[in-house]
């Protein structure tokens, strides 16, 4: 009777270099949210803020300089792209004497830049393999163009006194980059006897984002790639997809 061989199994390269990559990438998930918790602690960076706006009274729309306080708004008409020294007209942010009729709007164009992350990606079909809802874990760094508008206007309350009461609405499109990570299995592969673990891709892509005044939510269209060998055998390397993405903002 022969005795047992109780040695373990070796440890294939692939298998070592997947937990590596794994092990990165949660390192960059910890920074990137390290950084979005300092960012949540200037909830108004999207608000309305100091700076240059087109601002519409309902009878005339013109580009002046809003120097913008916690209880007024002072506006500032612009002389050869310099803002006057004295402001022209004061807006309160509080609660008026008079209700005023006509809204005031203000309209500004920027660009965003955010930490962005897609929580859920649907695969269409390939290869026989049905429909796919993934939610892996990823992080990217988003750039695009945003457009917002501000409305501030007189309400009554149901006490019959009047506040003053901001609105925004923003939405920006842009393109994202960044890592991620991905299960890697013979479900996955063109290659049956693949061994699982968990791969590192890099996805790119355009979003489109409706904007609050910290977090935003938007449509992502994008592709995966994996970064290792066995992108030629992935079935989902390079193949487009379409998901929901989240982003803070970092400016």
């Amino acid at each position: 009777m022969g005795i047992p061989d109780n040695t373990p199994a070796p440890v294939r390269p692939r298998l070592l270099i997947g937990k590596i990559n794994h092990g990165l990438f949660h390192a960059c998930v910890i920074v990137a949210l390290m950084a979005s918790c300092r960012t949540l602690e200037k909830a108004s960076m999207h608000g309305l803020s100091s700076g240059y706006y087109k601002f519409d009274t309902g009878s005339q729309t013109e580009k002046v300089y809003a120097e913008v306080a916690e209880e007024v708004v002072e506006i500032h008409r612009l002389i050869d792209g310099t803002p006057e020294q004295f402001a022209y007209r004061s807006l309160a942010m509080k609660a008026t004497d008079s209700l005023g009729v006509t809204p005031f709007i203000f309209r500004k164009q920027s660009l965003d830049i955010d930490i962005t992350s897609v929580p859920l990606k649907f695969r269409p079909s390939v290869y026989g393999v049905p429909h796919q809802l993934t939610s892996d874990l990823n992080v990217a760094l988003y750039a695009g163009w945003r457009f917002d508008r501000y409305k501030l206007e007189n309400r009554v309350n149901p006490l019959g006194k009047q506040q003053r009461r901001l609105s925004n609405l923003g939405y920006d499109i842009g393109f994202f980059a960044g890592p991620g990570a991905t299960p890697i299995n013979a479900a996955t592969t063109l290659d049956p006897t693949t061994s699982e673990y968990s791969g590192m891709i890099v996805q790119v892509g355009l979003a489109g984002f409706l904007e609050s005044n910290v977090a935003s939510f938007g449509i992502a269209v994008g592709f995966d790639h994996l970064m290792n060998r066995d992108r030629n055998i992935w079935i989902y390397n390079r193949q487009p997809w379409v998901g929901f993405i989240v982003g803070v903002a970092l400016n």
